[in-house]
């Protein structure tokens, strides 16, 4: 199935998501304008903003549970993820990553460990620098093994905005 490109507009900015069949493929971080959030995307190739009708479904669901996020309400997304695409490990790594409940934190290496790979927590910040669809599959709530705020594809000021939200 072709993928599709849509926009979210929410109070922080508009976000750009790619929709495929089987969920939600990408997703950027919010930018202050449509053309800044579409020029971050990863994905080419892609289709308008025609979606289908279960594709407008996942869409509205995000933007409610973006709405609630960003206004501090504890979140739990549940719009499906396209997996497509990540090796195994990755996608062990981002399902566990996932499941991360609002409001707390895991390392690299504890998510290495619960995954059956001890000693791989740099191969695990790889999976999370692969993440297409942050916020939703919450990287920011992966920290290091002292607590310390490390890598982030939205800069560690975001990280540090996103745990506060979740820390109101």
């Amino acid at each position: 199935m072709t993928k599709r490109l849509s926009f979210i507009k929410i109070p922080r900015g508009t976000l750009a998501a790619v929709w495929s069949g089987q969920g939600l493929y990408e997703l950027t971080f919010p930018y202050g304008s449509l053309e800044e959030a579409r020029t971050r995307l990863t994905t080419v190739g892609l289709m308008g903003a025609d979606l289908n009708e279960q594709q407008q479904e996942w869409q509205q669901q995000l933007l409610d549970q973006l709405d609630a996020y960003f206004t501090g309400i504890p979140t739990a997304f549940a719009v499906p993820v396209d997996w497509s695409g990540y090796t195994d490990f990755r996608r062990q790594a981002l399902e566990f990553t996932a499941a991360i409940p609002y409001g707390q934190v895991a390392t690299y290496g504890g998510i290495a460990a619960a995954i059956g790979h001890p000693g791989a927590a740099r191969a695990v910040g790889g999976a999370m620098h692969a993440n297409r669809t942050p916020i939703v599959v919450p990287c920011h709530r992966v920290v290091g093994s002292d607590g310390s705020l490390t890598g982030f594809g939205g800069g560690l000021t975001l990280k540090q905005e996103l745990l506060a939200i979740e820390k109101k």
